[in-house]
């Protein structure tokens, strides 16, 4: 009697909606606990890749973090789908989900020989455990098994259909006011097969620069359509992008060993201070192209075998020389080292007596993409073109997604992705 009981109630949980934020919250890439740090999600065996990945593909993800600290403890994940504006989807956990909705991270590595204690932990999926049955946007939540409802990372994926090809194509915008600094993305979107019904009104599309969603451009309908195919390619400001400056950059991947934009690296007892050569503003210089991450960093340890749990943590001091304080808001230090996010950790603080901004902060060794960003009062994020500038020919990644909501069902599939970088014109 006792078993049959157990099992009513594991199919009751197993149909109903995940449990965590209530509907109409949106789900952002967010981090709730100050102890993890190098929080990160690619396509197993690309580092540097977008989180997406085909459905009905072979594809993993791998998704990864670090706990700062002496003693490991017990994490658990699930997944939330959500739609197309990251809300919770109106459908049952088991319509998108096969298998065990609750799963306990069981990948912890400690770390070897580093200053910084830290524990290592790692998620490859789908695994045998739990496979995702529907296309769509989704969050990953890791939490304490014995508070759920709290978690302590959620962080943003997407998994795709391929039913769609794009083309896309990127020109100097047409509005006089942001040609010389700006970069107006045009795509099509073919549907040939794909059988959706009303896409004028069903299909929505979203854009994305260097994968950011802070900036993104969302819930774009086509300018024209005819023939299976919806066109993209307004007069408007809408598919228009600040195009920004190439990041600035800097090699800590060696704590012995001075390279790429390091002045000097101390050792005060108990940890390393890595200080960066000092930045000047590049709001009014003229663009000069070189080879970047586009935002993101590259762990990477000159001294050991194992990047996860061989790279150090170091103190990295950064310096924004600037004759006087900005006034009507905060500079930042920007970019997939502070999760695109603009908190404490990252504010800088103005140095009236040596002129210039200053911010520290602990980092993983690796390779690390930057940028400063004005944060002007009462907004919540902001273009970097008061201290980097903004050009029309900067290399940069824009990602189309393409969002079809069916009427006869409840959830946001997406139907596929289109990815081009500016300096090449190559889609993939």
């Amino acid at each position: 009697m006792l078993l049959k009981h157990i099992k009513i109630l594991f199919l009751f949980y197993l149909f109903l909606p995940v449990s965590g934020q209530e509907t109409g919250d949106i789900y952002s890439n967010m981090i709730y606990d100050p102890r993890i740090k190098t929080v990160q999600c690619y396509k197993e065996g690309w580092n540097l890749s977008y989180p997406v990945i085909d459905i009905n593909g072979d594809e993993k993800l791998v998704f990864q973090f670090d706990l700062l600290g002496d003693r490991d403890e017990t994490f658990s994940y699930t997944f939330v789908h959500c739609d197309k504006d990251w809300k919770k989807s109106d459908i049952f956990v088991n319509d998108y989900l096969e298998g065990f909705n609750d799963n306990p991270i069981e990948e912890v590595k400690a770390s070897f020989n580093t200053t910084v204690n830290y524990f290592h932990y790692s998620i490859s999926f789908p695994n045998d455990r739990v496979q995702l049955r529907l296309s769509g946007n989704y969050v990953i939540t890791i939490f304490k098994p014995e508070d759920p409802e709290n978690p302590v990372i959620v962080h943003r994926f997407m998994i795709k259909e391929n039913r769609v090809k794009t083309d896309m194509t990127v020109h100097r915008p047409v509005l006089p006011d942001d040609r010389d600094k700006g970069q107006q993305i045009d795509f099509t979107v073919d549907l040939t097969g794909t059988g959706t019904i009303d896409p004028y009104r069903n299909i929505y599309c979203t854009l994305l620069q260097n994968g950011r969603w802070d900036n993104a451009r969302t819930n774009l309908k086509p300018d024209i359509y005819g023939g299976n195919e919806l066109k993209f390619n307004s007069l408007s400001d809408k598919n228009v992008f600040t195009g920004g400056n190439e990041y600035r950059d800097f090699d800590i991947k060696s704590i012995k060993y001075i390279y790429q934009n390091v002045r000097r690296i101390d050792f005060l007892p108990p940890q390393y201070h890595v200080f960066l050569t000092p930045s000047e503003s590049r709001e009014f210089k003229p663009y000069f192209y070189w080879q970047d991450f586009n935002g993101k960093y590259f762990i990477a340890s000159q001294e050991g075998r194992d990047p996860a749990t061989d790279a150090d943590y170091v103190n990295v001091y950064f310096t924004l020389q600037s004759g006087e304080m900005a006034a009507g808001g905060d500079v930042y230090v920007s970019g997939a080292l502070s999760n695109w996010k603009f908190g404490k950790e990252n504010r800088m603080l103005y140095n009236s007596d040596k002129r210039q901004y200053e911010c520290t902060m602990l980092l993983k060794q690796g390779w690390y993409n930057y940028e400063y960003v004005f944060l002007r009062d009462g907004l919540s994020t902001d273009v970097a073109s008061k201290y980097e500038g903004s050009h029309y020919e900067t290399e940069n990644d824009y990602t189309a997604i393409v969002y079809y909501r069916n009427p006869r069902e409840r959830y946001d599939r997406i139907l596929g992705t289109g990815t081009m970088n500016t300096l090449n014109r190559i889609a993939y």
